[in-house]
Order: C-alpha cells, then sequence, then structure tokens
C-alpha cells in the first residue's frame, strides 16, 4: 500500500510550461481589465469629495445667512467657519433667493475640477456619478 503512495507522488509533475504562459496571460487579461476600473473609481470618488464640499459650503452660508441676514455669501465670508478637503475656486458665491441657497463655483481635488453653476444642494445629488458640470 505505501509502495503505491510512493509510486503516485513520484508520477506527479509539476506545471508544463505551456500550462504555466496560459495562467499568465490570464492574469494579463484580467490585470488590463481591472486596471481602467480602478481608475475611473478614484475619479469618482475625488468627484464625489468636490461634491461633499460644495453641499457643506452651502450649508455653512445657510448658518452664515441666520446670523447676517447677507443674501450674497463669498466663499471668502465662509472660510473662518468651514474646513474643506477641496480648494475652491476665490469667487465661489453662495446666493440666497426666496430661501433657497444656490452655489456657483469650480472645486477641485488632485487636478480634478467640477463646476457649480448656481446649484442647489438637491441639484448636486441628483447629479450624475463622475459629472463634473452641475448645472446649465
Amino acid at each position: 500500500m505505501i509502495k503505491n503512495v510512493k509510486k503516485q507522488v513520484n508520477n506527479q509533475r509539476g506545471l508544463t510550461l505551456v500550462e504555466l504562459l496560459a495562467v499568465i496571460v490570464i492574469l494579463g487579461i484580467i490585470a488590463a481589465i481591472a486596471i481602467p476600473s480602478i481608475g475611473k473609481i478614484i475619479e469618482n470618488t475625488k468627484i464625489d469629495s468636490v461634491k461633499a464640499d460644495a453641499i457643506q459650503i452651502i450649508n455653512s452660508a445657510k448658518i452664515y445667512y441666520s446670523e447676517t441676514g447677507d443674501d450674497a455669501i463669498t466663499l471668502k465670508e465662509l472660510e473662518n467657519h468651514i474646513e474643506l478637503n477641496s480648494k475652491f475656486s476665490d469667487d465661489t458665491n453662495v446666493s440666497v433667493k426666496e430661501g433657497e441657497f444656490r452655489i456657483t463655483g469650480k472645486g477641485e481635488k488632485d487636478n480634478i475640477e467640477v463646476e457649480f453653476s448656481n446649484v442647489s444642494i438637491s441639484d448636486i445629488n441628483k447629479a450624475k456619478k463622475g459629472e463634473k458640470k452641475i448645472g446649465s
């Protein structure tokens, strides 16, 4: 019995060169598909980060408006009240009309720029995934 087991173990061989090449080709195909997908996921995450900061600016503007009554609020006026992960252009502002707060400006994170054109929080939330220009 032990001799039969030893004989079977000795007869087994490793992978042939063809099998090894097939495995390498399959891994290469998987990598070629996965790498662009991961890049798009990272880009969408940066866009989502800028959108979240825009929403944070609007929410800060609501608090500022309740304190001052100013209906044209610049990012400069909010910078002591807010901490952002993205960089927004100096001309970014929030306007208040009939109780609705809308942001206009550009935000950037790691060379990914998102433009907001007179949009509310609901407009930002309704924007398609990966959209870099929100509003008209």
